[in-house]
């Protein structure tokens, strides 16, 4: 096989696999659900299920991306994936509140299978093509849509515990394929001989701070509002399960494949283009999405007129398909930024920036279920969003607009360099 047919088939395989990684480790978005119910939790606590497994594959991010660069992509990722499958298969023996949480940390290490398979991927490719390359193994994402087509089904038919015993069975099955299909090129190594530590050195740059800035908003927000919209549709509007899911699924499937089109247009526009719409988009659909269902009366001359100001179910998912495909633009530009600024070091600074954006969908699932629990409107998680993303708009404008020196951070080119 030529140098090119291994880099199609890396490709490939590692999307594939990343998936059925990311599938897994959305689990808790709709068999939460029914744990919710049976084991009576508040939304603080349902919170805390979901976001559990994406605390994990955010901490490991680090090691995962440095471990990348100095053993290379396929056997990190074949260990990472053969680790998680006992915990998925066990995962259907858990009957108590604190097995779920145990129990989902080991299954959470799926998650960190992206700062994997960014740098394996984007090493196969030229420069010009990364963008593209990174772009289409973000299309994984779409395991959140995958999770809430199958695994409904599964709830429905055979209750929840079948779930992860299915899931476990398809992740041994990709294991094996990606094993096959995949290659190694030792000219990817960085080499055994450099330390954490001197890897490391590269985070004291201040626009790593903004990239992870960005990316807890467009990958944390997007994995947070993969786990949160089924139960926001059932309790908001009263659907059941499938229905539920079904309309959260065109928030993450566009979320996840039009990952490669941002790749694309990052490619030929530049990071920072992109981004800077992705925000004002961001930005656009959060400030609506975030009005309350509200019963507004005015005294008139024929007396009180009370009017219903509110989105309807389609308005919300028409808004959440818009937004889903903003994200999938901005978590293929955050990440094009990295391969224009470190070519060298992609490994460790993916695995820095990926744990941001974990660490925003482990933390923003918690926020909302407490806000929810404070204040009971459900539209409070998405006036949370809006703020942050209130944040980028600002940094982005003072330190690439403008091009001010903010925190000692160097001015990014409005154009990335090909």
């Amino acid at each position: 096989m030529t140098t090119k047919g291994q880099a199609l088939s890396v490709l490939l395989v590692s999307t594939l696999a990343f998936t059925v990684c990311f599938m897994v480790w959305m689990m808790f978005g709709v068999i939460g659900i029914p744990i919710k119910k049976a084991l009576d939790l508040n939304a603080t606590e349902f919170g805390l299920l979901t976001a559990t497994p994406v605390l994990t594959g955010s901490l490991i991010r680090v090691p995962l991306g440095i471990w990348t660069d100095k053993f290379g992509g396929r056997v990190v990722m074949a260990t990472l994936m053969a680790a998680t499958i006992p915990a998925i298969w066990a995962m259907s023996y858990a009957t108590e509140y604190w097995h779920f949480l145990v129990i989902g940390l080991f299954v959470g290490l799926a998650g960190g299978s992206f700062s994997v398979g960014t740098p394996y991927v984007a090493r196969w490719f030229p420069r010009r093509q990364q963008g593209f390359a990174m772009g289409i193994y973000g299309a994984g994402n779409s395991g959140a849509a995958v999770n809430k087509f199958v695994a409904p089904a599964l709830v429905v038919a055979f209750g929840w515990t079948m779930v992860p015993q299915v899931y476990a069975g398809i992740m041994t099955l990709t294991l094996i394929a990606f094993w096959l299909f995949s290659h190694s090129d030792p000219a990817h190594l960085t080499g055994g001989h450099i330390k954490f530590t001197d890897q490391l050195k590269a985070l004291k740059d201040p626009r790593v701070l903004k990239y992870c800035q960005f990316y807890s908003i467009v990958f944390g927000g997007y994995v947070a509002l993969a786990l949160w919209m089924v139960q926001y549709y059932v309790g908001e509007y009263g659907l059941d399960i499938r229905t539920a899911a079904l309309l959260a699924a065109c928030f993450s499937l566009p979320g996840g494949v039009l990952r490669a089109v941002g790749g694309w247009m990052s490619d030929k526009w530049g990071a920072h283009s992109v981004t800077w719409w992705v925000m004002w988009v961001s930005w656009i659909c959060l400030f609506l999405l975030s009005y309350p269902q509200t019963d507004l009366t005015i005294t008139t001359m024929s007396g009180p007129l009370t009017l219903h100001i509110g989105l309807n179910v389609y308005a919300f998912t028409a808004l959440m398909f818009v937004l889903g495909i903003a994200f999938a633009f901005g978590k293929a530009s955050v990440f094009k930024y990295i391969s224009d600024h470190y070519p060298g070091n992609i490994g460790t600074i993916s695995g820095v920036v990926g744990l941001a954006g974990g660490l925003g969908g482990f933390i923003l699932p918690i926020m909302f279920g407490a806000l929810l629990d404070i204040t009971g409107i459900r539209s409070s998680a998405f006036m949370l969003m809006y703020g942050v993303v209130w944040v980028s708009l600002i940094w982005m404008y003072i330190t690439e607009v403008r091009r001010s020196d903010f925190m000692g951070d160097a001015a990014v080119p409005m154009k990335s360099s090909n």
